[in-house]
């Protein structure tokens, strides 16, 4: 039998203890260089940090002069409006209710962009226009998180909605008040009303959970009984939006189904989720885009248009569905007991 000179068990207790010491030393000696060393966007890593801006704005600049002295101010809001020039009047009297305070950005989808010069707000607001495209197609593509970075709120709306009893300040005071991170304004009551949750109450300034008919809620904090806005007239937080704008899938243009799945984008959603009531607006129903559809099959143009919404909504449902699933297998979580889907 050998002899053990030195005992390994005796070595175990400082080894280990080196162990950690060198784990911890470690750990912040690299949050720490994270923090101090600046690291640049993909693509731009062979920059150097200082002359990096990963951001932009759609704040309008001179072509001459000082470019410090180009911005007499900075509006802290954006509004966009998916617009045809038959609903001018509409947008006309929709822009008035924001103040100085909004960036105005028209998205065109009839191509008419310089009759809208009959009104002098249009003169410094952004007009970009491809033909029948949708608002969800224009969002993907020119509303980007580092472009719209500047903005605390992003108002992403239709063109039918009648604003009498609006107020666009008034409106970011009570989001702020409540602590809302995705929201809308009440709906007045109406036929086309769809969702209990969107229905304008008299008595409140802001709700955020409601009752639906039966069946319709698994549970009480879920769509469409809380966490729940329409896709109609949405407003996001800088936040929020960041990360609605990563779940917009590039090819489905119409945007059905993300109403449902906008509570994965806030924590705890149906806190940070909800709908106005004392500044609310009105849906007039009006299918101008519905009509940039084409006829196929001897149907009206607006009947396909609602079919590809409903086909876009399955595929979402789907898409979203196999990607929770493949992410929570990656990490060992079992769903299939899952009540919240």
């Amino acid at each position: 039998m050998g002899i053990i000179t030195r005992s390994s068990a005796g070595r175990k207790p400082s080894e280990i203890m080196r162990f950690f010491v060198t784990t911890f030393i470690s750990i912040v000696l690299g949050f720490f260089i994270g923090v101090s060393v600046p690291s640049n966007p993909r693509g731009a890593e062979r920059l150097p940090p200082g002359i990096v801006e990963a951001e932009s704005d759609y704040y309008l600049r001179r072509l001459w002069g000082k470019p410090s002295e180009d911005l007499t101010s900075r509006p802290n809001y954006l509004v966009t409006f998916t617009v045809g020039y038959d609903q001018k009047n509409n947008i006309d009297a929709a822009v008035k209710k924001f103040s100085g305070n909004f960036t105005i950005l028209l998205f065109h989808y009839d191509g008419r962009t310089t009759e809208w010069d009959e009104f002098e707000w249009s003169k410094q607001a952004i007009h970009v226009s491809v033909h029948k495209q949708t608002k969800w197609w224009y969002a993907k593509r020119f509303l980007h998180p580092d472009i719209v970075a500047p903005y605390d709120y992003i108002f992403i709306w239709d063109e039918d909605l009648g604003v009498e009893h609006f107020n666009a300040e008034e409106y970011i005071k009570l989001v702020r008040k409540h602590g809302l991170e995705i929201s809308q304004p009440g709906l007045e009551p109406n036929r086309g009303l769809t969702w209990q949750m969107t229905k304008r109450r008299g008595d409140q300034e802001v709700h955020k959970v409601t009752e639906e008919k039966p069946g319709w809620c698994s549970d009480p904090h879920l769509p469409p009984c809380a966490a729940f806005v329409e896709i109609m007239a949405p407003v996001f937080s800088r936040d929020a939006w960041r990360c609605v704008w990563h779940m917009i899938q590039n090819g489905l243009v119409h945007g059905w189904g993300l109403d449902f799945a906008l509570r994965k984008c806030v924590e705890p959603a149906h806190e940070k989720i909800g709908v106005v009531d004392s500044q609310w607006i009105v849906h007039q129903g009006i299918p101008s885009l519905g009509n940039q559809g084409e006829s196929q099959t001897g149907k009206a143009p607006w009947q396909g248009v609602r079919e590809r919404c409903r086909k876009e909504w399955i595929m979402f449902q789907s898409r979203l569905a196999n990607a929770e699933y493949a992410y929570h297998n990656s990490i060992g979580i079992d769903t299939s007991n899952s009540t919240a889907h």
